[in-house]
């Protein structure tokens, strides 16, 4: 967790830190409905892509965007403590990507993706991807605006994630499970263990696994973000 935000500040605490945090959490909901209703007067998909460092949320999105760059115009947003790494590989797939350098904050918040949003046309694109800092704790406390949650988990992590860190699970639309082709020489990950960890702490979400790498399984997900999309629309449309 980090200090610059307020996330470190915990039940055991001064009441004042409390509130503090309230008043933190208070603005970052603010920003965030105005970030959705700008989404959502542009017809525009925002999706926030949760996850630890190192799962594939840039192959994922790599992926995605050669699949789907002839029926989408898309747009990324790329959280990172340093570096414009995922963001340059973002661009050299055609595609505009802003990149947030949070220096010492561990996820994104409402007002820097507001802030990012004046890079961003949104009258040109269809959907958003929001790549949030490598994190499985405090992305899942900041609301960025987004009409999706989307946590990865890879099999290179262990099954035992949604059991260890339940929050940002269960804030999830979507759970997928990344780099699917190790599993077969991962063999202390099981399926069935993550599936029955998810039914427990109460996670509604589907889960659909996926290697971007090999391009197997995708379109369960490709279908998923089509379908996202196709509602945003239909509700401007409405």
């Amino acid at each position: 967790m980090c200090e610059a935000c307020g996330c470190g500040i915990t039940a055991t605490v001064s009441a004042s830190d409390q509130v503090v945090l309230k008043r933190l959490l208070s603005d970052n909901d603010h920003a965030a409905e105005h970030n959705r209703e700008h989404f959502g007067d542009h017809g525009v998909l925002a999706l926030n892509l949760m996850s630890a460092p190192g799962s594939g949320k840039t192959a994922l999105l790599e992926a995605t965007i050669d699949a789907l760059r002839g029926e989408f115009r898309i747009g990324v947003i790329e959280g990172d403590l340093e570096t414009e790494n995922d963001a340059e590989r973002i661009r050299a797939h055609g595609v505009k990507a802003v990149q947030i350098t949070t220096g010492t904050a561990c996820h994104l918040d409402a007002h820097m993706v507001h802030e990012a949003l004046h890079d961003l046309e949104l009258n040109a694109l269809d959907i958003v991807f929001i790549e949030n800092v490598g994190n499985l704790v405090c992305p899942a406390a900041f609301d960025l605006g987004q009409h999706r949650n989307v946590t990865l988990l890879s099999v290179t992590e262990g099954d035992d994630k949604p059991a260890k860190y339940p929050v940002i699970f269960r804030a999830s639309d979507l759970v997928v499970i990344s780099k699917f082709d190790l599993a077969p020489v991962m063999d202390d990950f099981d399926l069935g263990r993550v599936e029955a960890a998810l039914h427990r702490i109460a996670c509604p979400a589907p889960m659909f696994t996926v290697s971007a790498r090999r391009g197997t399984g995708l379109d369960a997900w490709l279908d998923w973000v089509r379908a996202e999309a196709r509602a945003v629309r239909a509700r401007v449309v409405a």
